[in-house]
């Protein structure tokens, strides 16, 4: 058993990784498959918690994952080496959204699929996961939503004509808490508009308010 293991060692010292075809193969599918995960991301992801290095990274990782995986398959001692050598990295950057750890699991998935040359597995699991996460989005709203946190701080208890002003520039709003001082009145509430301007331009104009700030954010309850 010893001589066959070193025999079959021996043998697959020197394998091409494979042809010149293939390897175009693998990264015109890899590139497709980049792009639309890459597209994905930005179509789903929260606003607040975008990160342009992640994003480009989750589309570059899979070039290099079919690549390695196109290796491994060519080569015993280069499956060995690069087990090795993966075994002493270590990542310590924080991923802030849990759901990233989704789109670098894609990522990897993408690399391994189309490296192992099976694109429709690869294509037919990414539209199946497009369609989970579209209709999670718009089942629960968030994908047509654009929310703010407003947090106004006034001078005195005008509740009802603040309210009356977020309802006419606003498609939905909530009181979300009220703090009385003896300097004045806090207010917070949850907003959803497109247009952010319309209300902090007719807010700025009450002569009432001390401070304002409009704060974006995607998260299901930020208070």
């Amino acid at each position: 058993m010893i001589n066959d293991f070193i025999n079959a060692l021996i043998s697959s010292i020197g394998h091409d990784v494979g042809s010149v075809g293939e390897i175009l193969a693998m990264l015109f599918m890899v590139t497709i498959m980049s792009l639309y995960e890459f597209v994905v991301y930005r179509l789903v992801s929260h606003k607040s918690m975008y990160n342009k290095s992640f994003h480009i990274s989750i589309m570059i990782i899979p070039f290099f994952i079919g690549a390695i995986v196109m290796a491994l398959q060519s080569n015993l001692v280069i499956t060995l080496g690069t087990i090795g050598a993966l075994a002493i990295i270590r990542y310590r950057t924080a991923v802030k959204d849990p759901v990233d750890m989704m789109y670098i699991l894609w990522s990897i998935f993408v690399g391994i699929a189309c490296g192992c040359q099976l694109y429709e597995l690869c294509i037919l699991t990414s539209i199946v996961v497009t369609i989970i996460l579209l209709v999670i989005n718009l089942t629960s709203g968030k994908l047509f939503r654009n929310p703010y946190v407003l947090v106004i701080n006034a001078k005195e208890d005008k509740e009802e004509e603040i309210t009356k002003l977020i309802v006419e520039n606003s498609k939905s709003y909530r009181l979300k808490s009220r703090n009385y001082t003896s300097n004045g009145v806090d207010y917070v509430y949850e907003v959803d508009t497109k247009t952010p301007s319309s209300i902090t331009s007719v807010i700025n104009e009450l002569d009432y308010i001390k401070q304002f700030s409009l704060i974006e954010y995607d998260n299901e309850d930020i208070m």
